[in-house]
């Protein structure tokens, strides 16, 4: 049972990828439980994005870390978007590290929760997501708002 719980999350977690950039523009202004963190440059540019999930391995095992290896580097370049430069000898390397991940019951009363550290531009900034399908998107577009991005 555990595999078709990971297969059914991750084709959710498809579906809300799409779903997540559709709405992206629709809710620009953080709520009450979103607070900025370090503001990013102006300018910043990230030519390249790494994520580490060895904590994780240990954390809860190597399926699930493997996934998220697989979908946060793409959700993170669609949460930045114009900002990412891919190529640009200037650009600075998003490092990302994923600590903990727990996938609840899928619902709201037992959201998926994710926590890790981001370092990009000098900054090191503590992120942290929960939802309830999409949880690699929930994680890119809280860090996101965090850098003020």
């Amino acid at each position: 049972m555990p595999t078709n719980i990971l297969t059914r999350r991750a084709a959710l977690l498809s579906l809300g990828a799409f779903a997540a950039a559709g709405l992206g523009g629709c809710n620009t202004t953080p709520t009450a439980g979103v607070q900025p963190g370090a503001a990013a440059p102006a300018g910043l540019r990230i030519g390249a994005v790494n994520v580490d999930t060895a904590p994780l391995v240990a954390y809860v095992g190597n399926p699930t870390a493997g996934w998220a290896q697989q979908a946060l580097p793409g959700a993170l370049a669609q949460a930045f978007g114009a900002r990412m430069a891919p190529g640009d000898p200037g650009a600075a390397t998003l490092n990302v590290r994923i600590d903990t991940l727990y996938l609840g019951d899928g619902g709201p009363g037992d959201p998926d929760l994710i926590r890790g550290v981001a370092m990009v531009g000098g900054h090191t900034i503590s992120v942290r997501a929960s939802a309830t399908y999409y949880l690699a998107v929930a994680f890119a577009y809280r860090l996101k708002r965090k850098l003020g991005a």
